[in-house]
């Protein structure tokens, strides 16, 4: 199948920057969100439509980018759900991050619709999403995907790593890989200013080395600079940490150190209120255990506090 016409539901810190990716490799995009100034921010590039039916009435592919599994379930099949509002054959590509069993599901309902899927998730954050670098793990069969893979190049590196929910499960793997890496990287800085390093210095030192890591590389610096506005909000990030621990469970694994960083992830997004922050705060839960102990001098940036 020959995709041409594209809608992008979702368009926010990642959704956004994919679109205008999507548009400039040629595609006709049409995109819709809740909060409708994020979609009229992209019409220099796509067509803001006024209701999510409407926006895939003619799509070849429907992406979203959304915040979770209920949301992507109300947006497929809700009392507004565009799954019988595409065309017979329109391939949806759900680049959010939700639970496998979910995306199985939404597959066997959209198959009984005549529609197709895949499971699309993505890894690196903001700065990825605007240079088209992402990383797009991809479950779902193979020949959708083959379909499906000029567009997501224009996102990114996509790679097929199995069936339907597959994709989100190495979303899940990159995402333990990412929690457990932050929180090893703040107690590293923090123990090495406490001995007498320069945490910019260290960060340096060690790119290179076997420690080098785009955690390090990224990260590090956020966590020298005190800039905590995501970024990737860490809400987000405690949410895929749960449901790595619920696939975990369902596979008869334990996974301290999953469980450890999870436990840390909660209490900064409701003990500290800081789930609106970049996942990097997880130093201002280190510190918070550490009494009097302040990674370097820089004034902490954080998102603007609501309500």
């Amino acid at each position: 199948m020959d995709i041409k016409r594209v809608t992008l539901i979702g368009t926010g810190i990642m959704g956004a920057p994919m679109a205008r990716n999507v548009a400039k490799a040629g595609y006709a995009v049409t995109v819709w969100n809740r909060t409708r100034d994020k979609a009229d921010a992209l019409s220099d590039v796509a067509t803001v439509a006024d209701d999510p039916r409407s926006a895939v009435a003619e799509a070849d592919a429907v992406i979203t980018m959304v915040d979770n599994s209920p949301v992507v379930t109300e947006i497929y099949f809700g009392e507004n759900g565009v799954a019988e509002a595409a065309p017979k054959g329109a391939l949806f590509i759900d680049m959010s991050s939700i639970q496998p069993a979910v995306a199985r599901d939404h597959a066997a309902r959209l198959e009984e619709l005549g529609r197709r899927h895949i499971d699309a998730p993505v890894s690196g954050g903001e700065k990825g999403a605007i240079e088209a670098s992402l990383a797009i793990m991809a479950g779902g069969e193979l020949d959708d995907f083959q379909d499906a893979e000029p567009l997501l190049c224009a996102m990114g590196r996509p790679t097929h790593v199995g069936v339907h929910g597959a994709g989100q499960v190495a979303k899940l793997a990159n995402q333990v890989i990412v929690a457990v890496t932050i929180g090893a990287v703040s107690e590293a800085m923090l123990l090495a200013q406490e001995g007498g390093c320069d945490p910019a210095a260290l960060r340096s030192a060690l790119m290179g080395g076997f420690a080098t890591s785009r955690i390090l590389d990224l990260h590090g610096e956020r966590m020298t600079e005190r800039n905590f506005v995501p970024g990737g909000p860490l809400a987000l990030q405690l949410k895929d940490l749960e449901n790595a621990l619920e696939v975990a469970r369902e596979a008869g694994l334990k996974l301290p150190l999953t469980e450890q960083t999870r436990d840390a992830f909660h209490a900064l997004a409701h003990d500290m209120a800081m789930g609106r922050h970049d996942h990097a705060a997880y130093l201002l839960w280190l510190e918070s255990i550490n009494p009097g102990k302040r990674l370097g001098t820089a004034e902490t940036k954080e998102p603007a506090r609501t309500g």
